[in-house]
């Protein structure tokens, strides 16, 4: 399964990979993956994803300040990311939304800082990657509107603005998404028995909207549910979107591909 993508894949949480680090990178090759990118979800995280960008041309990080993190931020923060976003290897602004699921962060808080790196992310011509938790009704205001914004200053990032990943809502509201050009992060949870309704919604988005991602260590498909996830079990959410789709599974990962280069633009960093 040559050329897949893993779009969202957290090797820079430490505790869940120092074990087996460099056969997890091996599996990944092997499944056929050809790149993975790692994202922030605060400074340490976000340093750390540049760092494995740099050891691996196959990798790529994004830099930011995840919902759940909103408290760790203070008045150098903004500055710091900035720093690691202008890192050849860095490719998006993320992990960054709202999370209204865990109460980590004031949601004041939250919502200052998504703004906060959304305009980091414009002024940079970088995407975002988007968390959302039980929030779509605060999230996709701010994200309409600085969309809005992209297209009324001319910023080319409006034919890119990012990703909503981990994408769990229905139809009308993947459709509203991809309407103002987002594409959608779709990983383990589609392959579950009970999953129908993600399975609806991949059923019925076009396949131009649909990134590939684990989340690793998080979210493992079926057959590996509850353990930890990692990369190379990306190909079963190809095998599970070529079934819904009745398309071949090199179809699957030759075009979800292709989308995350369009989103990344990383073949210009090989």
């Amino acid at each position: 399964m040559v050329g897949l993508s893993d779009t969202h894949c957290h090797l820079n949480l430490k505790t869940a990979f120092q074990e087996d680090f460099d056969a997890v990178l091996s599996r990944a090759w092997e499944a056929g993956l050809d790149r993975i990118l790692v994202p922030g979800i605060e400074l340490e995280s976000s340093r750390l994803a540049v760092q494995l960008a740099e050891s691996d041309e196959r990798i790529f990080a994004a830099v930011g300040v995840h919902p759940n993190d909103a408290t760790s931020w203070d008045a150098s923060t903004l500055h710091e990311i900035s720093l690691l976003a202008h890192h050849p290897k860095v490719v998006a602004v993320g992990e960054i939304g709202l999370d209204y699921y865990r109460d980590h962060a004031p949601r004041e808080l939250q919502i200052e800082i998504l703004k906060q790196q959304l305009d980091l992310a414009a002024s940079l011509q970088l995407p975002v990657i988007v968390h959302n938790r039980d929030s779509m009704q605060d999230l996709w205001p701010i994200l309409a509107e600085w969309h809005q914004g992209l297209v009324q200053s001319g910023n080319p990032l409006q034919a890119r603005p990012g990703v909503l990943h981990a994408f769990g809502e229905d139809l009308p509201t993947a459709s509203m998404l991809v309407d103002q050009s987002f594409l959608l992060g779709i990983g383990g949870p589609l392959t579950f028995k009970n999953a129908l309704d993600r399975q609806t919604v991949v059923s019925g988005l076009p396949l131009s909207s649909i990134l590939l991602e684990t989340d690793s260590p998080f979210l493992a498909p079926q057959p590996h549910r509850g353990r930890r996830n990692e990369p190379a079990y990306v190909a079963l959410v190809a095998e599970k979107i070529a079934s819904l789709k009745n398309l071949t599974v090199s179809q699957v990962v030759e075009i979800t591909s292709s989308n995350a280069n369009r989103l990344f633009e990383w073949r210009h960093h090989s």
